[in-house]
Formats: C-alpha cells, structure tokens, sequence
C-alpha cells in the first residue's frame, strides 16, 4: 500500500468519526482541510431516490448561486447575425454557427456552457452525440435554448449552475471555490440543494434526497444531515 502523505493523514484525521453535520459545520471541515496549493473547488454530490432509467424520474434544472462558482466560465453561442453580434457583447467567449459546429466535430470543445438560438438547433442537432454526454447540449429546459441570448451568457458567465441527475441518481456540481467566506459557501449550498429538491420528478417514490456529500477537489467527503440543508 502507498505512503499517505503528511496533508493526507491531517485531513483524514480531521474528519475520522465525523457525518452528517450540519451545512456549516460541513463547509468550515471542508474549507480548513483545503490546503493544496491551488484555489480548490467546494463540490457537493446528491445520492437521489430516483432511477434515470425512467424519464419520469429524471432530475434536471439550474440554479443561479448567490455568490457565483469561483470559475471563470467560457462560454460558446450558436447564433447569426444581430444574436450574434449580441452574444459577442454579452461577453460569449466563442459565437458561431457552422464553423463552430465543424470546430466541434473537430473535437475542438474549449468551453464549459453552450448556448444556441431556436433557428440554429438543426445545425446543434448534429452535435447530440458530441455535446450530450458532456451535459453540454443546448436545451430549453434550462434556458440555453432562447432568443434571450444577453441573459443566457450573462447567467452563464455570473454563476448559474446546471445539474442533471447521472446513472445512479446522483447530482454533482462546484459550488464555490475555498478561498470563499463560510457564509458564502453555506449560501451557495444551500441555494444548490433547495433547487435539487424543488426539481424533484412526478415519478420519484420513497426517499428523494437521501445523501449529501461535500468535498473538496483534493479532501475527503463529509456527509451533511439531510434534514438541515433542505431548507425550502
């Protein structure tokens, strides 16, 4: 078995014998254990009682966190002409319309959200088996499909946070950086699981939230009592 290192054993031993805390107990153990050198990501994982095997049971929305995520989100468009010309001044990272898409097929894909304009969806179409299972493809469900593309990039670019429920039921997502305030953090948690819990499907029987992980990008999982972050 590998030697653990010195930040390594500190961690695990700071969080030994410790679940389901409270969401601000869970963020000041996560936050303080946070020591790599680089800014590390606050993430926060759901286990959900449902099966995405069925669609009635499928977990899907966003949310727009009080304090933003921390990163710098790149963002593509798909549009033409005066939308174009809209989302370059909303500050889009990359607009296009067929060259984007061979750019794409090129396995060129240097951005984090897409956006696309109703007229341009049989040219995203093309792109389902590229952009979908990278949670990339544009869908009027959660506003990346819209005439309203200010607000779309804007969002993108202030904080909003898309999830989707994964093979297994779990949501995960970044919400905040550790560089972040506690309150901060215990803001945007919160803000992220009352959006999981007001998504919650037709279909969905038994338990809907049934576990909630937060973490670190180099620390270990904590789990936060279920009871204490649902807050809506």
């Amino acid at each position: 078995m590998a030697k653990l290192g010195k930040r390594t054993r500190a961690a695990r031993e700071a969080f030994a014998g410790k679940e389901n805390l409270s969401v601000e107990e869970a963020v000041a153990l996560v936050k303080a254990n946070a020591t790599s050198k680089f800014d590390e990501t606050v993430e926060i994982a759901l286990n959900l009682g449902v099966d995405t095997r069925h669609a009635d049971q499928m977990v899907r929305g966003v949310v727009g966190l009080p304090n933003g995520t921390g990163k710098d989100m790149r963002v593509a468009v798909f549009a033409r002409g005066p939308k174009a010309d809209e989302a370059t001044a909303a500050g889009a990272d990359i607009v296009g319309a067929e060259d984007l898409m061979e750019a794409i097929q090129g396995g060129k894909i240097d951005f984090d959200r897409c956006i696309a304009t109703p007229d341009m969806m049989p040219v995203v179409g093309r792109l389902g088996k590229i952009l979908g299972p990278r949670n990339l493809m544009p869908n009027p469900k959660v506003g990346t499909v819209t005439m309203d593309v200010k607000a779309a990039v804007e969002a993108a670019k202030g904080g909003e946070v898309q999830f989707k429920a994964e093979k297994g039921g779990v949501v995960h997502a970044g919400v905040g950086k550790a560089s972040f305030d506690e309150a901060k953090l215990v803001e945007n948690v919160r803000a992220f699981v009352s959006a999981v819990a007001k998504a919650k499907p037709a279909g969905a029987k038994g338990a809907y939230m049934k576990k909630i992980n937060l973490s670190s990008t180099m620390g270990p999982g904590i789990t936060v009592d279920v009871d204490n972050a649902v807050t809506e």
